[in-house]
């Protein structure tokens, strides 16, 4: 069954473990593209607190930009504005308590053209004023692969973390305070390495684990791929301004497509797969420089978000409370100032 479903991810239950671990996931979506063939079109405020409720203690939660939602008119650098003024209200309605305790997009990270420059300070200012007590910085689309069958970046630009006026439209971000999430795939990471040097100010926040690729022309090439995955990502760990999120190996291009399975994976089995990835990234960076995400809804064709919080959990046993404290929670909310 493709891409699952909720009724399809309902096959496999589990009870919540440790249920009264508090929880910042940082890093979710909302969007409605209805017209658009895609697993979970719509998921916005009761299809997020839907997953939140289902048995973690989930206290808050980071929303990241999804291309979503943008202004139909009026300048063009200016519509990504649209998302962060929608997903403000959404905000707004979610801390009210009426759907639950968790204080749903507690930050936002939008999206500014970085290659406008120093022409994109007018745009963040927008960004800002449209969410004055919750945007929190942006998120740039840096993925390309030469391979026609990996999906490249919606400028399909190779190394836009080289180019000057991109550099330029960052250290704006970094002057105003605000922080960078950085979406890209493994073997490029050396690039985030040059451009976290070259802007030590401006925090970066690594999607991902860093973009692992085992489809395509990756396929069946974990010996190559690995390696230079581990490498790249030790390296992105020396510079101090970077920290990674944990998660976001529930979509196919992992190579694992769980979504095809007859019912969906359980947490004991998705903490054995996770672990190696989740470790070792834990290994460079320190528990106090990461932090699990749900990638909620793209990696919600595989698992549902209990079993994934489950997994999180069981792969953490072996770390002390304070450094699991930080994992699931105060590293997203210190990085994010996640208020309250």
């Amino acid at each position: 069954m493709p891409f699952g479903g909720n009724d399809w991810l309902a096959l496999t239950q589990e009870p919540t473990l440790e249920p009264e671990i508090p929880i910042c996931d940082p890093h979710h979506h909302f969007w409605d593209f209805r017209a658009a063939r895609i697993p979970y079109q719509r998921y916005l405020l009761h299809e997020l607190y839907a997953d939140l409720n289902s048995g973690h203690n989930v206290r808050s939660t980071v929303f990241v930009e999804a291309n979503s939602m943008y202004r139909i008119d009026g300048p063009e650098e200016m519509r990504p504005v649209g998302e962060v003024e929608f997903v403000q209200g959404l905000a707004a309605a979610g801390a009210t308590g009426l759907y639950g305790e968790a204080k749903a997009a507690a930050a936002i990270v939008g999206h500014a053209d970085l290659h406008l420059g120093d022409g994109v300070a007018p745009v963040l200012e927008a960004l800002q004023a449209a969410s004055p007590n919750r945007f929190r910085g942006i998120r740039h689309g840096l993925t390309w692969d030469p391979h026609p069958d990996i999906a490249n970046n919606r400028w399909d630009r190779k190394s836009q973390l080289s180019e000057e006026r991109f550099r330029a439209g960052a250290r704006v971000l970094a002057r105003m305070g605000l922080s960078f999430d950085a979406w890209m795939y493994f073997h490029q990471l050396p690039e985030l390495v040059e451009f976290a040097q070259a802007i030590p100010d401006l925090t970066i926040i690594l999607n991902h684990i860093g973009g692992v690729l085992r489809v395509g022309p990756y396929a069946n090439r974990d010996e190559e791929v690995l390696p230079t995955w581990r490498e790249g990502l030790a390296a992105v760990a020396k510079c101090p301004n970077v920290v990674v999120k944990l998660g976001g190996i529930g979509q196919p291009r992992t190579g694992y497509n769980w979504s095809a399975g007859d019912i969906p994976i359980g947490s004991e089995e998705l903490a054995g797969l996770m672990a190696p990835y989740m470790n070792y990234s834990i290994e460079q960076f320190g528990p106090d420089r990461c932090m699990f995400e749900s990638n909620f809804p793209p990696d919600k064709v595989g698992h549902s978000f209990n079993i994934l919080f489950n997994g999180f959990k069981r792969l953490s046993k072996g770390y002390s409370d304070s450094e699991r404290a930080a994992m699931f929670q105060g590293t997203a909310e210190r990085v994010y100032r996640v208020n309250g």
